[in-house]
């Protein structure tokens, strides 16, 4: 049985879905004004390899990921480039999709976007003034009213004024109450906006993804999730928001993966210690970065660092190095690791023990090589097919082990051209200029490895 750590109750429960055999699955997208960072990597990668593993269980998954693309920090950034807003949203969910694939996420079945669900939003936000949940002030701008929402609160569990105890919540003299949100802006001139009943404006974040989370998978559905930081205000607004308009429950099962931390410090720009995708990607193999992520359970922090980087590239190593050089069996009968990987991934998705069970394969995979050829393929046809579960070992061993960091030296033509000369010496029985150029190769980090098939080579 799936076991799945829901935020709502507090504790890992049975996973029962509303409808047998179908799942529906609604995550929290990014804000698309700038370069997706590596907390967003924490996030995507996550729910990704939950995706997979769902799929993998035979369950028919809806997998829903929404796209902001528009909000105020999108019209502020827009300005500054003297841009369209739409021009920047654009670049920008490219960029995105970019840097997905890079990092081996497969795309969500559905990505909707804040400004192709603008009518659902308003007809929510009406439904909400009807039933008295929400009002306009006398800003023009319209809030929902949260102390009329008696479970508000719930997902945190706490109560609303200890909620708004240290939490950052604008105080505006058109809300009857500090914990009333927004749900429709007014528009500044010259601002992109809508038609609506209370004047040009635009939507509040939180009412984005009540309206396309029940537009694409009903008004109640199974799992929703997202990062750390949007337990409270965004997740808490969302259930206040929707289940007072459908008078319905929201979602049975909350899921937020954890934090991403700097050198053991939360990632800020103030701090100088944010990293977008694209700078890490300029230093070390994608694949590299994902199993950093993916070698701690979702909920857990993870500390992020050039050292953490190099001990995962490391480990990832040790993995291709089992595959190389090695034939893969077309069939394989799963094995105790395949029972041990999915009971890991059962009990709440945790791929840190399934990462294990990898590395135990690949230890009985290696004594098979010299014992049992015909198992070695068995072996390594498993490993292939568990790793890809968590988006793992895709690249050819070869191509991994010459390029897991990015390198500014020697280009790979240039080292190739050395291994031939190399070879072409011992072939000439010149040995010295043989170890001259082993010894030129390693001063550039550059590890040649002979066996019976040749030469191969890693970068270090």
């Amino acid at each position: 049985m799936l076991k799945i750590y829901n935020t709502l109750s507090g504790k890992k429960e049975v996973f029962k879905p509303i409808v047998d055999g179908k799942v529906g699955m609604y995550v929290c997208g990014n804000t698309v004004y700038d370069f997706c960072h590596i907390g967003h990597a924490r996030a995507m990668i996550s729910f990704d390899v939950i995706s997979r593993f769902i799929r993998h269980l035979g369950y028919e998954l809806n997998y829903v990921r929404n796209i902001t693309d528009v909000d105020d920090k999108i019209i502020k950034r827009a300005e500054e480039n003297n841009e369209s807003t739409q021009s920047l949203t654009e670049r920008m969910i490219a960029a995105q999709r970019e840097d997905e694939l890079r990092l081996g996420n497969k795309m969500p079945d559905r990505e909707p976007k804040a400004t192709e669900f603008m009518q659902e939003i308003i007809d929510m936000v009406q439904i909400l003034i009807d039933k008295e949940f929400a009002y306009q002030g006398a800003s023009g701008d319209v809030y929902y009213r949260a102390t009329k929402f008696k479970d508000y609160g719930k997902l945190n569990n706490r109560k609303l004024d200890d909620m708004l105890a240290g939490a950052r919540i604008d105080v505006e003299a058109s809300k009857e109450h500090p914990a009333d949100f927004v749900l429709w802006k007014q528009a500044k001139e010259g601002e992109v906006s809508w038609s609506s009943p209370w004047g040009q404006g635009r939507p509040g974040w939180h009412i984005e993804c009540s309206a396309m989370s029940t537009s694409c998978l009903g008004s109640h559905f199974d799992i929703h999730g997202g990062g750390p930081d949007l337990k409270f205000p965004h997740h808490e607004n969302e259930i206040a928001q929707s289940e007072a308009a459908t008078g319905k429950d929201y979602v049975n099962y909350w899921m937020h993966c954890g934090a991403v931390r700097v050198n053991n410090e939360k990632m800020s720009k103030s701090l100088g210690n944010f990293f977008t995708v694209r700078d890490v990607l300029a230093k070390f193999n994608p694949e590299v970065v994902r199993y950093l992520m993916v070698s701690s359970q979702y909920r857990s922090a993870i500390d992020y660092s050039d050292q953490s980087l190099l001990e995962a590239k490391v480990a990832l190593e040790r993995l291709y190095t089992a595959l190389r050089h090695q034939d893969v069996a077309e069939h394989y009968a799963p094995s105790q690791f395949t029972e041990r990987f999915e009971e890991a991934m059962k009990d709440d998705f945790n791929t840190a023990v399934a990462v294990s069970v990898l590395f135990e394969l690949v230890r009985d995979l290696n004594k098979a090589k010299t014992e049992d050829a015909s198992k070695a393929m068995s072996l390594a046809a498993e490993l292939r097919s568990l790793a890809d579960l968590l988006g793992l070992l895709y690249q050819d061993p070869d191509y991994f082990m010459q390029n897991s960091t990015v390198s500014e030296g020697l280009s790979d033509e240039a080292i190739q051209a050395l291994i031939d000369e190399r070879a072409q010496a011992r072939k000439d029985k010149n040995f010295a200029r043989g170890d001259e150029v082993r010894d030129e190769l390693a001063s550039q980090g550059i590890e040649l490895l002979d066996s019976r098939e040749g030469t191969t080579w890693t970068r270090r």
